[in-house]
């Protein structure tokens, strides 16, 4: 466990920025290995949370926002609803065939912009995946997925 410091978090708010239009992060970030960033926005302190890491094994921490793979600040599936009213970049709509699809785990077979894509159905933030020019990759967790076929 090791809490980013102020130079740190603007680093990943600027990568932030750029790929999903976010510009404020209200949290206190906790970096768990080299790949996952966790949001911790709850009374403590991060002395507090150090004192009590040496009285006790603390494992996790806060909400699981990022991940950082292949270069890319990839934002955790139940981080694109937290931070949907800031989301304004890299968003791609979906109809409502293709959200039948993707809830169920499957690719879409869309043609935009490399990297990670933020999906939309009507007004709602639905996913993320990421994009090689010709599909987009589904990043729906197997917990969340849903496991009947897709209705005809």
């Amino acid at each position: 466990m090791k809490f980013l410091n102020s130079k740190q978090k603007r680093a990943i708010l600027k990568g932030l920025e750029e790929v999903y239009g976010i510009t404020e992060l209200n949290y206190l970030l906790v970096e768990f290995g080299k790949k996952r960033l966790r949001a911790f926005s709850g009374n403590l302190t991060r002395e507090e949370i150090q004192q009590l890491s040496q009285l006790t094994n603390i494992e996790v921490i806060g909400m699981y926002l990022i991940s950082r793979k292949d270069n890319d600040l990839r934002l955790n599936f139940d981080a694109v609803s937290l931070l949907r009213n800031q989301i304004t970049k890299s968003i791609t709509e979906i109809n409502k065939e293709q959200l039948a699809l993707w809830i169920r785990g499957h690719d879409l077979d869309i043609a935009t912009e490399r990297g990670i894509v933020v999906l939309k159905f009507q007004d709602e933030l639905v996913g993320i995946g990421k994009s090689n020019t010709e599909k987009i990759f589904n990043y729906v967790p197997k917990e969340r997925k849903i496991k009947t076929p897709v209705p005809s």
